[in-house]
């Protein structure tokens, strides 16, 4: 059973923090502990058995649990609307 738990990021919205043991930020470097502020515990989950992850891919946080400790999932980056609407419409550059 590989257990993690995963945490809200207080100063990176849509940002979650997973690690290996609950309250356990020490494998986290101070500074990135720093940039995410203060973590909320989201929840507990067991990884084992599991096919996927909402927005993580969930071999990579097996193995950057595994290997680091810890795992930071961040949103996806937002889209240029400028550039959808030129793709909408037509325009090129």
């Amino acid at each position: 059973m590989q257990l993690c738990t995963i945490y809200k990021c207080s100063k990176k919205a849509d940002a979650f923090l997973y690690v290996e043991k609950a309250d356990d930020f020490s494998k986290v470097p101070e500074a990135l502990r720093t940039l995410i502020g203060t973590p909320k515990l989201f929840m507990t989950l067991d990884l084992d058995g599991r096919k996927k992850l909402g927005q993580a891919d969930l071999a990579k946080v097996k193995s950057e649990l595994t290997d680091n400790g810890f795992y930071l999932q961040l949103p996806p980056p937002e889209k240029n609307l400028l550039d959808q609407y030129k793709e909408l419409n037509g325009y090129s550059d």
